[in-house]
């Protein structure tokens, strides 16, 4: 459909209203259901409103019903919750800074491979940058490490979750991304279109994530070489036998493997597997004693309030996405990626610069139900790979989450912090981690294969 000035203006105020709605602090999920009902109401007053588009909403309600990937959600948000609240996590915390803690750097090196493995079995950032901020950093403050170098390990750590497997964002976008890829080859006349999993987008994130891992490590252990004061050994440490050191570390490394590796060998999809964390973090808190009634009611009550947000905004995006569409901003979108500079690469620039300033004011599960759906398909049509793509974003995220002075995981610290935390110290201390995270980015668009080799080896 061609675009006239009347629906550009109405596009406009759909986009204002959404601005305004979310800044003033009211629920996402009721912004963007909210707005859009306005807009589109207004729309059919003044006659340039198709009210026919509102008639797919109730088929999108219900196959987001029906929706088994869904499921995983869930799952896995039970999961991040029950470790949280069982104690799994401060305890493997304490048993591997025990490990590492009386070399310089030690509890820096527990802390990003704590954070490795929570991320690898919870994918919940905020409530892994709560946690270690609660155990780790009065620790490393009592021992002299510096503020900045401390608490930029905790966010980058924390939000390793966003791309490490099995990440709730990475489950929401192979939902997304699956979908936005089969419009695409539908479009192109392709009838009998591929498919691209969540499971296809996990193995694609573990390389990348890894190596996350790997070069936050190298710079800690720099910084140690190179300013021993800034990363002191712990001298008085007390030992732990090696039996506590399994007992601590057996139980999320099971989890891992249960669920990440089920879904990679192709044994349980993304949904089974999530139910079997789900059931495998509560077993181990059985058996570590840590659960009782009330813990399980705070547990059950707490993951329902995130599904139901999660369900919620998915629900409010669905409409935004079908007045938007209604007013032709899928076709103006299109056009607009389409007359880029540079091709594909200037549109996919575009959209990465969008998603990462969008990330400094709403969350990833808003971005990924409403921007997804609109840019992915435009972008796959033209040729980018969607695994490829899926991990970009994943990361893309995951930098506007540590950038100052909007980024998510800096608040969750900060609501911890000791007060002699300056917010300063924080903002400082993840800069490198910053330029550790675009360093991945680069080294993704030089050698796409980081994301595309592995799931090739295993679906393929």
């Amino acid at each position: 459909m061609s675009i006239d000035s009347q629906h550009l203006l109405m596009l406009a105020l759909l986009m204002f209203g959404l601005l305004a709605g979310l800044s003033s602090g009211f629920p996402v999920a009721f912004v963007l259901g909210g707005v859009a009902l306005l807009v589109a109401g207004l729309g059919m007053l003044l006659g340039n409103f198709d009210a026919s588009f509102l008639e797919a909403f109730p088929n999108r309600i219900f196959g987001t019903m029906t929706n088994e990937t869904l499921v995983a959600v869930p799952l896995f948000v039970f999961m991040g919750i029950m470790l949280e609240k069982s104690r799994i996590a401060e305890n493997l915390l304490e048993a591997v800074a025990a490990m590492f803690g009386r070399v310089r750097g030690g509890l820096v090196v527990a802390v990003l491979l704590v954070g490795a493995i929570l991320a690898a079995s919870t994918g919940i950032v905020g409530a892994t940058v709560v946690a270690m901020g609660l155990i780790s950093l009065p620790t490393m403050l009592r021992h002299g490490y510096d503020p900045k170098l401390a608490t930029g390990a905790i966010c980058a750590s924390g939000t390793l979750g966003q791309i490490i497997p099995p990440s709730l964002i990475l489950v929401l976008l192979g939902d997304q991304l699956g979908n936005a890829y089969q419009q695409a080859q539908l479009k192109q006349g392709i009838y009998a279109p591929e498919t691209v999993s969540v499971g296809d987008l996990f193995a694609g994130a573990l390389i990348p994530g890894l190596g996350l891992v790997l070069l936050y490590l190298l710079y800690a252990l720099w910084v140690a070489w190179r300013h021993p004061e800034r990363a002191p050994a712990i001298k008085e440490q007390t030992p732990r036998s090696f039996t506590q050191l399994l007992r601590a570390i057996v139980p999320a490394l099971a989890l891992i493997l249960a669920v990440l590796g089920s879904i990679l060998f192709g044994i349980a999809t993304p949904t089974e597997a999530a139910a079997v964390g789900a059931v495998g973090a509560t077993l181990f808190a059985l058996i570590g004693r840590q659960l009782d009634f009330a813990r399980l009611r705070d547990t059950a009550q707490d993951s329902a309030k995130i599904t139901a947000m999660v369900f919620a905004i998915l629900i409010g995006a669905a409409l935004f996405s079908l007045v938007f569409r209604g007013y032709g901003g899928d076709a103006l979108v299109h056009d607009a990626l389409s007359d880029m500079p540079g091709g594909k690469f200037g549109a996919l620039l575009l959209v990465m610069l969008i998603m990462f300033l969008l990330g400094f004011v709403i969350d990833f599960i808003e971005i990924v139900f409403v921007v997804v759906p609109v840019v992915a398909p435009v972008l796959l049509a033209m040729g980018v790979d969607p695994v490829w793509l899926g991990v970009m974003m994943a990361i893309n995220l995951q930098t506007s989450f540590l950038t100052p002075p909007f980024g998510f995981a800096l608040f969750y610290l900060r609501g911890v912090a000791p007060p002699e935390v300056k917010t300063s110290d924080i903002y400082r201390g993840v800069l490198p981690f910053i330029v550790v995270q675009l360093l991945m980015l680069a080294a993704l668009v030089a050698w796409p294969a980081l994301a595309t080799w592995l799931p090739d080896q295993l679906y393929r």
